[in-house]
C-alpha cells in the first residue's frame, strides 16, 4: 500500500535532566548548562555521573501530565483516531525494584507494571486511544516507534500518532553498563580525546504526528535502518551499520548528502561509538556538516534517546541554531565539523543517529516545511 501522506512533528514536550520542558531542554543546551549529577548510590564503592529528572513528582505522574499537555494543546477533540507508540528500553523496571527493595520480597510485584508495554498499559488507562504499540529495542526504541509513526501516517493508516519515549533511572541499567566498563565519573564529553564513557539518564519525550502540517510543524522526512549484527554490544569499527542506516535515511528523503546541515549524533561518549559513528559520518559527508552529541547534556536516556533526540532536531530547525557541544576540548577528529557555541544558521535538513546493542541502528531525517 502507498498512499504517501507526510509526516509532521505538531506538539512535543520533553522532561530530562536539562529541564522540565522541551523549552528549557532547549536552553540548557544553547547555554551549555551543567545537567549531569554525580551519584554513589546505584555502584557499590563507585561515584558515577547520572542524568537525573529534577522533580519531585513521579515518573509516572510526569508522564501522565505530559502527555495530556500535548493532547490539550493539539487539535485532536477525541483521541479515537489516534494510535500510541511507546518506545521504552527500561520499561517498569524501576517500579518493580523500588517493591522489591522495599518489600525484599517479589510477591507484592504487579507484572502489568513491569512489562515494556506498562507505560502504554498505565497511558491508555487515562486516554481513549485507538490502540497502541510498544517498541523495545534497546537504544533506538523511540527512534524505531518514530520510523513505525512516519509509516502508518504515510499509508493513510492513521491520523494521529502519539509517540512516546520513556526511560527511568534502575540499578539494573545503571549496574549493567558499570559491568561492561563504560560509566564516567564525570559529565561525558563526546567525540573528545579525554572523554571517560557514558552517563546513563532518565527521560520522558512525547511528539504528535498527523498528516497535516501546522504553523510550526517539522516534517519527519526519512527514516533509514539496518542491522551491523557485528558485535553484543560494540558497532562495527568502521561504521558500516550506521553508514547503512543514513544512506537509507537519506534516500526515503529523497535528499543528497549535501543537502544535510546538522547531525545529532548518537555520541555517547563511549570510544567503540564515538569511534564508529565518527568513521561513518567522515566516509560519507564530505561536505562537513556540523556534529554534535547532546549527551553532554541529557546523558544516554536509553530507550527515550530517539524522542528526546527528535524534539532537539525539531527545535534546531525551529529555531535555526546548530546547537553546542559541551566540553569538547580536544576532538579526537579533524574531518569533521563540531561547534562549542550555539550558531545560528540557515538550517533546512537535520539528522539524527541512534544506535543500539547488536548492531541494531535508526537514523531520521527532519526537514523544515516549506512555506507554501
Amino acid at each position: 500500500m502507498k498512499i504517501n501522506k507526510k509526516a509532521y512533528i505538531n506538539n512535543f514536550h520533553a522532561i530530562s535532566s536539562a529541564g522540565n520542558s522541551a523549552e528549557e531542554l532547549f536552553e540548557s543546551i544553547c547555554e551549555k548548562k551543567d545537567c549531569i549529577s554525580i551519584d554513589s548510590t546505584y555502584v557499590k564503592d563507585r561515584n558515577v555521573a547520572i542524568g537525573k529528572i529534577k522533580n519531585d513528582k513521579s515518573f509516572k505522574e510526569l508522564l501522565l501530565e505530559g502527555c495530556k499537555r500535548v493532547l490539550d494543546e493539539s487539535s485532536l477533540s477525541d483521541y479515537s483516531n489516534t494510535l500510541l507508540i511507546v518506545g521504552s528500553s527500561v520499561g517498569g523496571m524501576g517500579v518493580t525494584e523500588s517493591v522489591y527493595f522495599q518489600d525484599k520480597s517479589y510477591e507484592n510485584i504487579d507484572y502489568k507494571e513491569h512489562t515494556i508495554d506498562s507505560i502504554a498499559y498505565n497511558l491508555k488507562k487515562e486516554f481513549t486511544f485507538y490502540d497502541d504499540v510498544s517498541f523495545s529495542t534497546a537504544c533506538t526504541s523511540s527512534a524505531n516507534a518514530l520510523g513505525y509513526a512516519k509509516e502508518v501516517l504515510s499509508k493513510g493508516i492513521y491520523k494521529n500518532v502519539l509517540v512516546v519515549g520513556a526511560d527511568s533511572l534502575c540499578s539494573t541499567t545503571v549496574c549493567g553498563f558499570a559491568a561492561l566498563s563504560v560509566l564516567s565519573s564525570k559529565p561525558c564529553t563526546p567525540f573528545d580525546k579525554n572523554r571517560e564513557g557514558m552517563n546513563v539518564s532518565e527521560a520522558i519525550a512525547i511528539l504528535l504526528l498527523q498528516d497535516e502540517k501546522t504553523e510550526n510543524s517539522v516534517e519527519l522526512c526519512g527514516v533509514g535502518y539496518s542491522s551491523d549484527s557485528h558485535h553484543m554490544t560494540q558497532p562495527h569499527p568502521d561504521g558500516l551499520g550506521a553508514k547503512n542506516a543514513i544512506e537509507n535515511a537519506l534516500s526515503d528523503a529523497s535528499i543528497t548528502f549535501e543537502q544535510v546541515d546538522y547531525i545529532n549524533a548518537h555520541g555517547t561518549g563511549t570510544i567503540a561509538n564515538d569511534n564508529s559513528e565518527a568513521n561513518a559520518v567522515a566516509s560519507l559527508f564530505t561536505n562537513k556538516p556540523y556534529l554534535g552529541s547532546t549527551k553532554s547534556f541529557t546523558g544516554h536516556t536509553l530507550g527515550a534517546a530517539g524522542a528526546i533526540e527528535a524534539i532537539i532536531s525539531v527545535m534546531c530547525l525551529q529555531k535555526q541554531i546548530v546547537v553546542p557541544c559541551k566540553d569538547l576540548e580536544t576532538p579526537n577528529r579533524d574531518d569533521i565539523s563540531f561547534t562549542n557555541e550555539a550558531l545560528s544558521s540557515n538550517l533546512n535538513y537535520v539528522v539524527s543517529n541512534s544506535f543500539a546493542f547488536g548492531g541494531n541502528n535508526t537514523s531520521l531525517v527532519f526537514g523544515k516545511c516549506n512555506e507554501n
